[in-house]
This record gives structure tokens, sequence and C-alpha cells, in this order.
């Protein structure tokens, strides 16, 4: 790889892992508020609607940073990959004008009455809207993913022009939009972004229940949340595994990759490990056979391994994406046991005062975030050397007029905008979360030992 394409592929990638911070919380976020606010009108507990209330006020704010993050990627298509622009440009331009049309319009009419609602409509109406804004932040996810997708697994397509005049041109949307892989893949992205937002919702939840602040808020809050994230977690083992078997199919060479499999032979799984690229071995804790027995349910079925494949189609960081894959794999059962372990404590009535497990929900934000990024890591450095696979290498994407020069200054600069919008953002979460919910005091003044967890 030449400076120029190197550059490009980190400032894209910081670009788009910084905003992917925000849009799986704020669909994770908006599972929670259909809950909290519809058991408020199956209730008419007022606990519920100041949760709500709450709330609101911190997906709003995801809502904004979200956003404004995401303008930059689109003018990097543009000014960094002009090639891969006009590529894809017929793609996208379909996927991403359903997404403004059917899914961002949805999102951003409602959430002015969301916001600004309260008092003005009434709580069914109020409902509506928040039940509405969650659908339009999936919605808006799915079109993203099919756009994501196409590259990976493109069907529903010819190629016009040669060259650099070269493009790809729709033949059938609805082939294009179901290609292979944009199922299996938008239900593993939309189960992790449940995971993000829900533990936001535990990890604040849990520090005040630590602090003894709003304890009955936060323990109906926890408890909504902690549904929310059991479920999920373990529907992203069953995504995961669909996801696994598209790879299998369409991206075999993806799927050597991520267990550093060099052998056409039967493949070991790894729990944990290194690869050493050079020498095509690998060192760690494995399960003789587990990858032949996932993929096929047999241990000694052989697997391609990478030297079945030509060196300039291989992915290039083998090791990076064994190790991605691996962590987003371990957090994944982690989450698992941490949330599958306190339904049970739940259910025998001793959650709340087991105090170290509070505080592990406080850190656990940061788990499912991680699991994000490196899912997306493991899933674009394993296409590699292919930006649209098996049609456009990534190196022949790149802007013809831009030079590496332009690209630096360039990435100097959005790091420098993405860490003040960072420090704002977290500024402003720690204002809202220290602020609290408003809460009436006889509801302040609710005894904790009166909440019942079996009314969630």
């Amino acid at each position: 790889m030449d400076h120029v394409e190197i550059l490009s592929r980190i400032q894209f990638a910081f670009t788009i892992a910084f905003h992917y911070i925000y849009p799986p919380l704020s669909i994770g976020l908006g599972v929670c508020l259909v809950f909290m606010e519809g058991l408020y009108l199956k209730t008419k507990d007022k606990v519920y609607e100041e949760l709500t209330r709450f709330w609101v006020r911190i997906f709003a704010l995801i809502f904004g940073i979200g956003v404004a993050t995401g303008i930059v990627m689109e003018f990097e298509f543009g000014t960094n990959w002009a090639v891969y622009s006009r590529y894809v440009g017929d793609i996208f331009g379909s996927a991403l004008a359903a997404e403004g049309i059917f899914a961002f319009a949805l999102e951003s009419a409602f959430l002015g009455i969301l916001i600004f609602g309260w008092n003005r409509v009434s709580p069914r109406v109020h409902f509506l809207s928040t039940v509405l804004v969650a659908l339009g932040s999936m919605f808006s996810a799915l079109w993203i993913v099919v756009a994501n997708s196409w590259q990976q697994t493109p069907t529903g397509y010819r190629i016009e022009g040669e060259g650099l005049k070269a493009r790809a041109v729709v033949t059938d949307f609805w082939e294009m939009v179901f290609n292979p892989s944009s199922i299996e893949r938008y239900s593993h992205v939309l189960i992790g972004a449940f995971l993000a937002g829900s533990f936001l919702v535990l990890s604040v939840s849990a520090w005040y229940i630590l602090k003894r602040k709003y304890v009955v808020h936060s323990q109906k809050a926890f408890t909504i949340a902690l549904w929310v994230a059991a479920v999920s977690s373990l529907g992203q083992l069953f995504t995961g595994h669909k996801s696994a078997e598209v790879i299998t199919k369409y991206q075999p060479a993806k799927l050597a990759a991520v267990e550093g499999h060099f052998e056409t032979a039967p493949a070991d799984m790894y729990l944990l490990g290194w690869v050493d690229a050079k020498k095509q071995t690998v060192t760690g804790l494995k399960i003789p056979g587990g990858l032949s027995f996932l993929v096929h349910q047999d241990f000694k079925k052989p697997i391609p391994g990478l030297n079945s494949f030509k060196p300039e189609n291989r992915p290039g960081a083998i090791n990076f994406v064994f190790q991605t894959y691996h962590l987003m794999v371990a957090i994944g059962m982690t989450l698992i046991g941490l949330c599958w372990l306190a339904i049970f404590l739940l259910y025998r009535k001793k959650l709340f005062q087991n105090r170290w497990l509070m505080g592990v929900f406080v850190g656990s934000v940061m788990l499912p975030q991680i699991a994000n990024q490196v899912g997306w890591y493991t899933a674009e450095v394993g296409r590699q050397p292919w930006v649209v696979y098996g049609l456009l290498r990534t190196s022949d994407a790149l802007s013809q007029a831009v030079k590496a020069e332009h690209v630096l200054i360039s990435l100097i600069l959005f790091t420098l905008v993405y860490v003040i919008l960072f420090v704002l953002f977290i500024y402003l979460l720690n204002k809202k979360i220290q602020h609290g919910p408003d809460v009436a005091q006889e509801n302040l003044e609710s005894p904790p030992s009166k909440f019942n967890p079996s009314l969630i």
C-alpha cells in the first residue's frame, strides 16, 4: 500500500469508528424508552414517566452528536474515494435515499414530539412518537447495513464501463437489498445496538444504586434494561452463527483469517492465541477441529486455508483480524454470563444488595461498545484487499488527485475536532447524569424495599 491508501484507510476507519459510538446507543436506548413509557401507560406509575423524561434527554444528546459525526463520512466518499463513489454510486444512492426518506425523516419528524411533546400531546400520542423514533433509528441502520452488505456480497447489479469509468448499476433493487448477507448482518448489528443502549442504562442505574440516589427509579430502569440485554445477548449468539455461515459460503478467505487457518485441512477453533503470519503458525488455546464442527458439524471436514488463495487476494492483517474476532466473541460470552447471573440474582431478590456486581455493571458500559467496534474491524479488514468483494480493490478505489499530505492534515484536524466533540459529549452526559431524573417528592421518598421485579 502507498501512503495515500494507508492514510485514507486510517482516516475513514477513525471517522466511522468514532461515529459508530452513537447510533448503537440511540437504537438500544430507544428500545428501553419504549418499554419505560409503555409501562407508564400500563401502570400509571409516575416513576416510569420520570424515567422516560430523564432518558429522553440523554437520547437527544446522543442523537445530536451522532448526526454531527456522520456527515463527515459522506464528504470523504467524494474527497478520498472518488473511484469508489463512482463505482457504487448507483447502489449506495438507492440505499441511502431510502434511508433518508423512510428512516431518517421518520425518526427526525417524531423526535420533536418525543422531546418537546410532554404536556402538549396526549400520553398515547407521545408513546406513539417514542415507538416511531425507535423504529426510525432501526430502519436507518437497515439501509446503511444493506449498502455495506452489498459490498460484502454484491448481487442485483451489472457493470457498465471499463477501468476507472466502470460502475455498478442496479438491475434488481430487491435483489440488491436482500443480498446474501444483508439480513444476517443487519440482525447482528441491531442486537449489538440493543446491547450498547441497554448497558448504558444498566451502568447509570447501577451507579445510582451504589450512591443510594433515585433507588426506586434505578431499580426499575435496571430491570427493564437487564431483560433487554439478557435476551439480546443470547440472540447475538444465533445471529453471529448465521453471519459466520454467510462468510463460510461467500468469503472463505475471511473465515480462514479469523482462525489463522493456513492449510486446507480440518480447522481448529481458538479460544485465544497469536498468529505468526510469516511462519504461518498460531500459538494458543484451541478446540481441535472446532471450526470444522461449527461449519460442517464434522470435526474432520477440511476448511479451505489461506494458502489456497492467491497472496494478493488474502487479507493482509491476519493477526489483527484474528484478535478482533476473538475479542468480540469473548466479550459476547462475558455479556451472556453477566446478564443471566444478574437475572438469577434478581429473582432471588439479592441483585440490588450485591454491591460488587453493581460495580461491575457500572464499568460494563464499555463492553458492548468495544465488541461492536472490533466486530466491524473484523468484517472490514477481513474483506481486504477488496472494497467491493471480488469486484473492486481498495487500492483502485482511491481518488487520483488526493496527495498524502492532504489526507494527513485533514486526519489531524478531524482528530482534534472529534476529541473536542467527545469531551463535550462526556461533559454533557455526566452533567445530565449528575442532575438525575426530575422526581416528585413522593417518588423520591419511596422506600427501596417496596420494589417488586415481577411488576416489570
